[in-house]
Protein backbone atom coordinates (compact mmCIF):
# COMPACT_ATOMS: atom_id res chain seq x y z
CA UNK A 1 0.00 0.00 0.00
CA UNK A 2 1.64 2.90 -1.13
CA UNK A 3 0.18 6.08 -0.19
CA UNK A 4 1.55 9.54 -1.11
CA UNK A 5 0.55 13.48 0.13
CA UNK A 6 -1.07 14.61 -2.92
CA UNK A 7 -1.32 13.68 -7.40
CA UNK A 8 2.33 13.21 -8.88
CA UNK A 9 1.11 15.16 -11.69
CA UNK A 10 1.40 18.66 -9.04
CA UNK A 11 5.40 17.12 -7.88
CA UNK A 12 7.85 19.10 -10.26
CA UNK A 13 6.38 22.28 -9.62
CA UNK A 14 5.92 22.14 -6.09
CA UNK A 15 9.42 20.90 -5.31
CA UNK A 16 10.48 23.99 -7.88
CA UNK A 17 8.40 26.32 -5.19
CA UNK A 18 9.66 25.29 -2.13
CA UNK A 19 12.96 25.29 -3.13
CA UNK A 20 12.55 29.02 -4.87
CA UNK A 21 10.59 30.10 -1.06
CA UNK A 22 13.78 28.54 0.89
CA UNK A 23 16.33 30.70 -1.46
CA UNK A 24 14.19 33.59 -1.49
CA UNK A 25 13.00 33.60 2.10
CA UNK A 26 17.22 32.89 3.06
CA UNK A 27 19.61 34.70 0.47
CA UNK A 28 17.25 37.17 -0.85
CA UNK A 29 15.15 38.44 1.89
CA UNK A 30 18.04 36.96 4.42
CA UNK A 31 15.78 35.07 7.25
CA UNK A 32 17.62 32.45 9.32
CA UNK A 33 16.43 29.15 7.71
CA UNK A 34 14.33 27.27 10.72
CA UNK A 35 12.93 31.03 11.78
CA UNK A 36 11.52 31.29 8.52
CA UNK A 37 10.32 27.66 8.12
CA UNK A 38 8.55 28.00 11.59
CA UNK A 39 6.82 31.01 10.52
CA UNK A 40 5.77 28.49 7.42
CA UNK A 41 4.43 25.88 9.59
CA UNK A 42 2.34 28.71 12.14
CA UNK A 43 0.26 30.29 9.53
CA UNK A 44 -1.15 26.92 8.31
CA UNK A 45 0.42 27.41 5.10
CA UNK A 46 2.71 24.55 5.25
CA UNK A 47 -0.42 22.15 6.35
CA UNK A 48 -1.94 23.43 2.79
CA UNK A 49 1.30 22.61 0.73
CA UNK A 50 1.81 19.39 2.39
CA UNK A 51 -1.91 18.47 1.31
CA UNK A 52 -1.82 19.48 -2.29
CA UNK A 53 -3.60 22.58 -2.21
CA UNK A 54 -3.44 23.11 -5.91
CA UNK A 55 -2.91 27.39 -5.03
CA UNK A 56 0.21 26.17 -3.10
CA UNK A 57 2.03 23.36 -4.88
CA UNK A 58 1.37 24.91 -8.63
CA UNK A 59 -0.60 28.36 -8.35
CA UNK A 60 1.86 30.93 -6.79
CA UNK A 61 5.71 31.51 -6.68
CA UNK A 62 8.20 30.85 -4.43
CA UNK A 63 8.86 34.50 -3.60
CA UNK A 64 5.15 35.10 -3.49
CA UNK A 65 4.76 32.30 -1.06
CA UNK A 66 7.23 33.76 1.01
CA UNK A 67 5.71 36.84 1.33
CA UNK A 68 2.12 35.58 1.78
CA UNK A 69 3.89 33.28 4.74
CA UNK A 70 5.49 36.52 6.30
CA UNK A 71 2.12 38.55 6.09
CA UNK A 72 0.29 36.02 7.43
CA UNK A 73 2.46 35.66 10.75
CA UNK A 74 2.76 39.23 11.49
CA UNK A 75 5.81 40.61 9.44
CA UNK A 76 5.07 41.73 6.09
CA UNK A 77 8.35 42.28 3.97
CA UNK A 78 9.35 45.65 2.70
CA UNK A 79 9.30 45.28 -0.98
CA UNK A 80 12.58 43.08 -2.05
CA UNK A 81 13.11 42.52 -5.63
CA UNK A 82 11.52 38.92 -6.46
CA UNK A 83 15.31 37.23 -7.74
CA UNK A 84 15.59 33.67 -8.72
CA UNK A 85 19.05 32.48 -10.01
CA UNK A 86 20.13 29.91 -12.74
CA UNK A 87 22.92 28.61 -10.25
CA UNK A 88 20.63 26.74 -7.80
CA UNK A 89 21.48 27.23 -3.97
CA UNK A 90 22.04 25.25 -0.95
CA UNK A 91 18.74 27.25 0.34
CA UNK A 92 16.67 25.89 -2.73
CA UNK A 93 18.10 22.21 -2.67
CA UNK A 94 17.10 22.05 0.32
CA UNK A 95 13.24 23.28 -0.11
CA UNK A 96 13.78 21.12 -3.47
CA UNK A 97 14.42 17.67 -1.41
CA UNK A 98 12.44 18.08 1.62
CA UNK A 99 9.64 19.23 -0.77
CA UNK A 100 10.36 15.31 -2.29
CA UNK A 101 10.47 13.69 1.10
CA UNK A 102 7.01 15.20 2.33
CA UNK A 103 5.36 14.25 -0.55
CA UNK A 104 6.77 10.53 -0.62
CA UNK A 105 6.00 9.52 3.00
CA UNK A 106 3.51 11.37 3.58
CA UNK A 107 4.59 13.02 6.90
CA UNK A 108 3.32 16.71 7.92
CA UNK A 109 5.95 18.92 7.49
CA UNK A 110 5.67 19.62 11.04
CA UNK A 111 6.68 16.48 12.31
CA UNK A 112 9.59 16.29 9.92
CA UNK A 113 10.85 19.74 11.09
CA UNK A 114 10.48 18.17 14.54
CA UNK A 115 12.73 15.76 13.74
CA UNK A 116 15.14 17.18 11.17
CA UNK A 117 15.02 21.14 11.38
CA UNK A 118 16.14 23.38 7.95
CA UNK A 119 19.54 23.89 9.09
CA UNK A 120 20.45 20.21 9.25
CA UNK A 121 18.70 19.17 6.13
CA UNK A 122 21.11 22.37 4.51
CA UNK A 123 24.30 20.47 6.01
CA UNK A 124 23.47 17.35 3.87
CA UNK A 125 23.72 19.44 1.11
CA UNK A 126 27.46 18.71 0.39
CA UNK A 127 27.35 14.91 0.29
CA UNK A 128 23.65 14.93 -1.19
CA UNK A 129 22.63 17.02 -3.70
CA UNK A 130 24.38 15.14 -6.49
CA UNK A 131 22.91 11.85 -5.25
CA UNK A 132 19.45 10.44 -5.99
CA UNK A 133 16.91 11.65 -4.43
CA UNK A 134 16.12 8.55 -2.87
CA UNK A 135 19.52 8.06 -1.16
CA UNK A 136 18.14 11.89 0.38
CA UNK A 137 14.75 9.88 1.46
CA UNK A 138 16.87 6.92 2.91
CA UNK A 139 18.37 9.67 5.42
CA UNK A 140 15.73 11.10 6.36
CA UNK A 141 13.61 8.01 6.91
CA UNK A 142 16.61 7.14 9.45
CA UNK A 143 16.35 10.39 11.02
CA UNK A 144 13.17 10.05 11.45
CA UNK A 145 12.94 6.58 13.03
CA UNK A 146 15.91 7.86 15.22
CA UNK A 147 13.83 10.74 16.52
CA UNK A 148 10.35 8.48 16.56
CA UNK A 149 11.21 5.67 17.38
CA UNK A 150 7.63 4.46 18.07
CA UNK A 151 5.40 3.38 15.31
CA UNK A 152 3.00 6.34 13.73
CA UNK A 153 -0.01 4.11 15.25
CA UNK A 154 1.72 3.83 18.72
CA UNK A 155 2.48 7.37 19.20
CA UNK A 156 -0.73 8.53 17.83
CA UNK A 157 -2.95 5.90 19.99
CA UNK A 158 -0.90 7.58 23.08
CA UNK A 159 -1.94 10.95 21.64
CA UNK A 160 -5.27 10.76 21.93
CA UNK A 161 -5.43 8.68 24.67
CA UNK A 162 -6.93 5.17 24.04
CA UNK A 163 -4.97 2.28 25.24
CA UNK A 164 -5.00 -0.89 22.63
CA UNK A 165 -7.73 -2.31 23.87
CA UNK A 166 -10.40 0.76 23.48
CA UNK A 167 -8.83 1.29 19.79
CA UNK A 168 -9.90 -2.09 19.11
CA UNK A 169 -13.28 -1.32 19.84
CA UNK A 170 -13.40 1.87 18.44
CA UNK A 171 -12.06 0.72 14.91
CA UNK A 172 -13.17 -3.20 14.62
CA UNK A 173 -9.70 -4.01 14.41
CA UNK A 174 -8.92 -6.94 16.11
CA UNK A 175 -6.61 -6.35 19.41
CA UNK A 176 -4.40 -8.76 18.06
CA UNK A 177 -4.05 -7.06 15.15
CA UNK A 178 -2.91 -3.40 16.23
CA UNK A 179 -0.49 -5.35 18.95
CA UNK A 180 1.32 -7.03 16.11
CA UNK A 181 1.36 -3.83 14.04
CA UNK A 182 2.94 -1.85 17.07
CA UNK A 183 5.33 -4.09 17.50
CA UNK A 184 6.54 -4.43 14.24
CA UNK A 185 5.74 -7.68 13.77
CA UNK A 186 3.15 -7.39 11.03
CA UNK A 187 3.76 -4.35 8.32
CA UNK A 188 0.95 -2.29 8.43
CA UNK A 189 2.01 -1.10 4.89
CA UNK A 190 0.94 -4.59 3.95
CA UNK A 191 -2.73 -4.76 5.71
CA UNK A 192 -5.99 -4.48 3.74
CA UNK A 193 -6.55 -0.56 3.49
CA UNK A 194 -9.90 -1.11 5.19
CA UNK A 195 -7.83 -1.91 8.39
CA UNK A 196 -5.87 1.61 7.92
CA UNK A 197 -8.98 3.69 6.84
CA UNK A 198 -10.60 2.19 10.53
CA UNK A 199 -7.61 2.94 12.47
CA UNK A 200 -7.48 6.29 11.20
CA UNK A 201 -11.28 6.61 11.60
CA UNK A 202 -11.15 5.86 15.24
CA UNK A 203 -7.82 7.95 15.83
CA UNK A 204 -8.63 11.18 13.94
CA UNK A 205 -6.27 11.19 11.76
CA UNK A 206 -5.25 10.54 8.06
CA UNK A 207 -4.26 7.08 6.56
CA UNK A 208 -1.33 7.99 5.05
CA UNK A 209 0.06 9.10 9.29
CA UNK A 210 -0.12 5.80 10.18
CA UNK A 211 1.56 4.61 7.40
CA UNK A 212 5.63 3.29 7.54
CA UNK A 213 8.42 3.94 5.75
Amino acid sequence: MEMHAYCEDYLERARQILGDMMDFAVNTCEMNPDDYFTKFLVTGIAEQFGRGNPRYVSGITGCELVREVMEKSGFPLDYEEDEMYLDKSPEYWSGWALCYYQWFSGHSFSKIHQAVPMEKILHMYPTLHEADIIKFVSVMDEKMKSFYPETNLKRIRMMVGLSQSELAELSGVSLRQIQLFEQRQRDINKTQVTNVLRLAGALGCRMEELVER
